[in-house]
């Protein structure tokens, strides 16, 4: 036995020593992720930033006016085009959805009426673009009442108190990057054996190999240590730039995010094993692979959250086998979760090693 278990240890460094040497595979395998997580991490940040784009128009010379002008430009919720300065450009970038919205002040707003200033500002909008106009004018009335109590002293009976609670909700990069962490992983597990495993077949290598007291089992059991190792190497790159770049908070365990994460490139490996290993050549590979690959990508919540999905969608989607190892790495990195309180994401995944590696195991061809 222990004869056997070496030979496991000597194809698993062959085989990562291969993949280090591998330019193509360094590239794919860990900058490919890098450059995802850039692209939607910086969409993710910029959506996190949104503010109202408006342009303002002042008709008005009051001194309330230029205030409430003043106000508008100053306030964190809107982003003023300084750059247009008709009621016609306003309008044409509107048109072409480059603007939220207008805001008038006519020119009599702020005169005096009673001896107390007045004004009604005027809020412009597109008909697709009715959600926006009708948040910009809410928006606009209650930086407007501050200043209004400035001039009326009143008091509602119907009062709204907001309180923070004691918990941080999760942003929108949270759950960009664990469903990053799940592409990353399928590029590792399922594209690797994929790409691999026929032009091993292709260059005689596995027929070869069968000649020897070499076993389905050892191949594989090495073929997922070296994968495991590389990927993690893969994550550890990613979880660096997040954390420096974007600033992701991990509140959990490091040791349970690299067991889970190891425990997960091993399962998402058992349909690259099963793929790689039953076709004969790339062109029975790559069909096969993007079959199951492509659902898993959009459905398990890869590139956006699967609460965005109805309520159907999210019960089936749940039991994909990439969805528990996204669901797992978001509840330990950003959630502060323990390997034991993701005992149902640990329990789905170790059930879809079963079977795939039943699966793969049963249709292993060595030519």
């Amino acid at each position: 036995m222990k004869g056997k278990l070496y030979t496991v240890y000597v194809f698993s460094v062959l085989a990562t020593k291969r993949f280090f040497r591998d330019r193509l595979a360094l590239f794919f395998g860990v900058l490919f992720p890098v450059i995802f997580l850039f692209v939607f991490g910086s969409f993710s940040s910029q959506s996190a930033n949104t503010h109202l784009s408006v342009a303002v128009i002042n008709n008005s010379h009051t001194q309330l006016a230029a205030q409430a002008e003043k106000l508008i430009n100053s306030s964190s919720t809107f982003k003023v085009d300084k750059t247009i300065v008709t009621v016609a450009e306003a309008h044409n970038m509107m048109d072409e959805n480059q603007l939220d919205g207008l805001i008038i002040l006519p020119s009599n707003f702020g005169a005096l009426v009673n001896n107390r200033p007045q004004g009604t500002a005027a809020v412009y909008y597109t008909l697709n673009n009715v959600q926006a106009g009708q948040t910009l004018a809410a928006l606009l009335t209650a930086e407007f009442n501050i200043v209004n109590r400035h001039f009326v002293n009143y008091t509602g009976p119907l009062k709204v108190v907001s309180r923070a609670t004691t918990k941080k909700s999760l942003t929108t990069f949270d759950y960009t990057f664990a469903g990053l962490l799940g592409f990353s992983i399928i590029g590792i597990g399922i594209f690797g054996p994929v790409n691999v495993f026929p032009e091993l077949k292709k260059q005689g290598i596995l027929r070869r190999l069968h000649t020897t007291p070499l076993k389905v089992w050892q191949y594989f059991t090495a073929t997922m240590i070296a994968q495991a190792i590389t990927g993690l190497v893969s994550l550890f790159v990613m979880f660096m730039f997040a954390i420096f770049v974007f600033h992701l908070k991990v509140t959990g365990n490091y040791l349970s995010i690299g067991l889970f994460m190891a425990y997960s490139i091993i399962a998402i490996l058992g349909i690259g094993l099963a793929i790689g290993g039953w076709a004969k050549n790339e062109r029975q590979a790559a069909p096969l692979a993007n079959i199951v690959v492509f659902p898993m990508m959009f459905l398990s919540g890869t590139f956006f959250p699967r609460y965005l999905m109805p309520h159907w969608l999210q019960a089936l989607t749940g039991y994909l086998p990439l969805t528990p190892v996204i669901d797992g790495a978001r509840l330990l990195t950003t959630a502060g979760y323990s390997l034991v309180q993701i005992a149902p994401q640990i329990g789905l995944i170790t059930v879809w090693i079963v079977i795939v590696y039943a699966i793969a195991f049963r249709l292993f061809r060595w030519e």
